[in-house]
């Protein structure tokens, strides 16, 4: 079961058309919230809310909020419906209606209908929402005249609105639009599921490169198989299918306490070894530390990387400074550039080789 409370709007922090980031009064107390409009109608100060708090309650990564369920000042007003009739988080009671990019009232129907392959289009993809701005670094550092789209998969987050990455690269520019598939929602387009979402990229964004990454947020459970990081392998096998160019960024860390993450994640070996059927391209980033180097050259020998997937070390330090040239600070799972620095140097890599491939 959720956990449910009520409480009352004591402060707007942040607003867009797309996401409210708020205080509020539960329990005498101040807590942050979020609320999303397009489900719930804007709030205002003095509102009383309706919230789950249960991811807080347990302690989970959800950045310390709580999540607004129901503005009870609303009394039954409607709110403007858009054209489409999808429904994502079906079947729930926040189901939410859109308008597909397949749909016949879609004004892009006909460019996915007609879609028939991706041409051999570089498509990086990711394991964790962190890897998104240095592997768009990466590109940019390359060739910043590229046109690149990103699709945003429902392993995390459901909700394009709550990244924050996001929001910081529409600000800069550095994508030429976004798609969220499956139950994610949110995006400049939105697809039904991964095959949809690629061709959308391609016919309708008319990208360059695709970068796929699931939202903020990742579901893993300490054992090989209980992880939405094996969605990876899954787009693997639909890039190759749809006759594209599969771009894996693998997660390094040298940091992470846990034993099976160190060097190449245990997910990412199960990626490559067990799910995905089609081969890719690995990008490895060039490191000054050999004796990490080495580690990582070792990992790829005792499990045989090479056998199915072709196997590239990349300069990644272009990606990096470009990062620090736009004064943009990245983090994954708390730990900075600096404590995790392979982990970015991994994603610049990837992105300055994927766009090396189109010069």
């Amino acid at each position: 079961m959720i956990r449910i409370r009520t409480g009352k709007i004591i402060k707007i922090l942040e607003e867009r058309a797309d996401i409210q980031v708020v205080v509020i009064d539960l329990e005498g107390k101040p807590a942050k919230g979020i609320n999303y409009p397009l489900l719930t109608g804007k709030v205002n100060g003095g509102d009383m809310v309706q919230v789950n708090t249960t991811a807080v309650d347990l302690g989970l990564g959800t950045g310390g909020y709580h999540f607004i369920m129901a503005n009870l000042q609303n009394k039954g007003e409607e709110y403007s419906l858009k054209p489409g009739h999808i429904m994502k988080m079906r079947y729930a009671p926040h189901q939410v209606k859109v308008l597909a990019v397949e749909e016949k009232e879609s004004p892009y129907h006909k460019e996915i209908k007609n879609f028939t392959s991706l041409q051999n289009t570089p498509v990086l993809i990711g394991f964790l929402h962190s890897m998104l701005l240095p592997a768009l670094a990466g590109i940019r550092a390359v060739n910043d005249k590229l046109k690149v789209s990103y699709i945003m998969t429902d392993g995390g987050a459901l909700p394009l609105a709550f990244s924050k990455t996001v929001q910081k690269a529409r600000e800069l520019n550095w994508l030429k639009g976004t798609i969220t598939v499956g139950h994610a929602f949110g995006g400049d387009l939105e697809a039904v599921n991964i095959y949809s979402g690629l061709a959308a990229g391609k016919a309708v964004h008319k990208a360059d490169l695709l970068v796929i990454i699931m939202g903020p947020g990742i579901v893993g459970t300490g054992t090989k198989w209980g992880t939405t990081a094996l969605e990876v392998g899954q787009i693997v096998n639909a890039v190759a299918s749809l006759e594209g160019r599969p771009i894996v960024i693998p997660r390094i860390s040298f940091q992470d306490k846990r034993e099976r993450h160190q060097g190449l994640s245990h997910h990412v070996l199960t990626v490559l070894q067990k799910i995905a059927l089609a081969p890719s391209t690995v990008v490895f980033p060039l490191l000054d530390n050999e004796e990490a180097l080495n580690y990582l050259k070792g990992q790829i020998s005792e499990y045989n990387l090479t056998q199915k997937h072709k196997i590239v070390f990349e300069d990644g330090r272009p990606g990096l400074n470009y990062l620090q040239d736009h004064n943009l600070e990245v983090t994954t799972m708390g730990r900075s550039l600096g404590e995790e620095k392979e982990f970015f140097l991994a994603a610049s890599a990837a992105g300055s080789f994927a766009a090396k491939l189109m010069q």
